[in-house]
């Protein structure tokens, strides 16, 4: 195989000249240019396998160049290097489809890796070439995000595409979202659409490690670290090499850990607890959190130089609430899956259950959709859910976020208040409440076209309330 060959754009001869020698002794070949232009005339001859950006340059912005590049039929991956002064543009950089970006000063290993990662990349995406071939419109080839996630509504549209395009690069991804909403999944998905797809997966979660034994979870101990410290042990950040470190609930993270997790960042290096030995580990960083990042930095909880190193590309994945159609879908999958693991025959839910399930605001969204269904198919036996298999679930109905299912059900009837008073009212035109309440559920009956287990979930209460009402009702009582 051909030696790749490297576009090294940098103002500075001496810098450049120092970056040339490094990944000259790494096997690659090497061009240097000191301004845009040239960078530019040269890419339109010849793409190279990779650039090496420098962000501020004295004619036009690396930005441009980046543009350019990513403008081309075969464009090649950029890895973007900045000073301190210019970490917010390089971010932007990375979100118009820069591949890595390296802070100065770096070190030659940290250099090394974000070339080697961008050359194994476009090698990855060369093999799988004869796929993407056979690919129309805008789906994803064969492997990608899509293929861990059920449904495809138009609030996931956008978060398909940050992915899509967050898979061909090494940059660091931010998913922020409700707890249940499948930020793991996320993560899951984007390692295994990634060129790190043959790489571990590990995933840690902040919030479940006792602070005092954070360090060691995340860079590992050497012998005799600590009490307890009986063997050497190897920590996340060297067991993802190669692959992806997911950290989910970040904002619990010490700020102590928060400072040597930056630094690992930065240079890639990092000393498992107890020991001297400077360790390298090439990983891809994934996080998560529950929280608004931005309100815990203001808040100081959160470091600031750490979010806009993460935050890279940010994915803000919907409440299940707001995903329409998805949440059948999800119920559908969820029934076949725990159906199949159970030994049981449900093949669907009856009209009822699935009004039930559109209409559920689903607080815990799809971990609780799931629980929810795994409940009923381990208790039940049957084809169809029915209403009665799911008892918990219709008092809890609520149509909008914020709203209670008595507020719903008074938006949903008349205003009793303003019809003339019957006979058996009370004094100025007060009438029984039992009497307001045979009107509202009547209405609702009819509104529902005589389904009771409708018209009950619609009102917030049980199918036996209102059965047992309209037993008294006919008998002559008040309910």
């Amino acid at each position: 195989m051909a030696q790749p060959l490297i576009y090294v754009v940098e103002d500075s001869l001496s810098s450049g000249a120092l970056y040339c020698s490094y990944l000259e002794q790494a096997g690659f070949r090497t061009e240097h240019f000191t301004d845009g232009h040239s960078a530019l005339v040269a890419v339109k001859d010849k793409m190279p396998d990779v650039v090496l950006q420098d962000v501020c340059l004295p004619d036009i912005s690396g930005l441009e160049v980046l543009s350019f590049i990513n403008r081309q039929e075969k464009p090649a991956p950029v890895v973007i290097i900045t000073a301190n002064s210019s970490i917010d543009i390089a971010v932007d950089a990375m979100r118009l489809g820069g591949f890595d970006f390296i802070e100065k000063p770096f070190s030659k290993e940290r250099l090394l890796t974000a070339i080697s990662s961008a050359v194994n990349q476009l090698a990855a995406e060369e093999q799988v070439a004869p796929k993407k071939q056979v690919v129309t419109g805008s789906a994803p080839a064969a492997g990608g995000v899509r293929d861990h996630f059920v449904g495809d509504s138009l609030a996931m549209s956008t978060v398909f595409r940050l992915l899509d395009s967050a898979a061909k690069s090494k940059a660091s991804v931010f998913v922020t979202g409700e707890s249940g909403t499948g930020k793991e999944v996320c993560a899951y998905s984007l390692h295994k659409a990634s060129a790190r797809h043959d790489g571990p997966f590990i995933a840690i979660n902040c919030a479940a490690i006792p602070a005092d034994l954070f360090e060691s979870e995340i860079f590992g101990h050497e012998k005799g670290a600590f009490s307890g410290a009986v063997s050497q042990r190897k920590g996340a950040a060297e067991m993802a090499a190669g692959g992806t470190l997911f950290l989910d609930e970040l904002c619990e993270m010490d700020l102590n850990l928060q400072a040597k997790l930056l630094r690992f960042l930065q240079t890639g290096t990092f000393s498992r607890v107890g020991g001297q030995t400077v360790l390298h580990s090439d990983i891809r960083i994934v996080c998560a959190t529950n929280r608004d990042p931005a309100k815990e930095v203001g808040e100081g909880r959160f470091r600031e130089d750490l979010y806009y190193r993460l935050n890279v590309i940010p994915v803000q994945l919907p409440p299940l609430r707001e995903r329409g159609s998805d949440i059948m879908l999800l119920a559908e999958h969820f029934l076949a899956e725990k159906s199949e693991a159970n030994n049981k025959e449900f093949r669907g839910f009856t009209p009822e259950v699935k009004a039930m399930i559109m209409q559920h605001d689903w607080p815990g969204n799809i971990r609780e959709l799931q629980n929810v269904i795994e409940n009923v198919v381990v208790i039940n036996d049957g084809e169809l859910v029915s209403v009665e298999m799911m008892p918990s679930l219709a008092p809890a109905l609520i149509k909008a976020p914020g709203k209670s299912a008595v507020a719903t059900a008074q938006n949903s009837v008349p205003s009793f208040g303003s019809v003339s008073s019957p006979a058996g009212a009370g004094m100025q035109g007060i009438r029984p409440l039992w009497m307001v309440e045979k009107e509202a559920i009547e209405y609702a009956i009819e509104q529902c076209g005589d389904n009771i287990p409708l018209a009950a979930a619609c009102l917030g209460v049980s199918a036996s309330t209102i059965y047992r009402k309209k037993k008294s009702w006919d008998s002559g009582g008040e309910g």
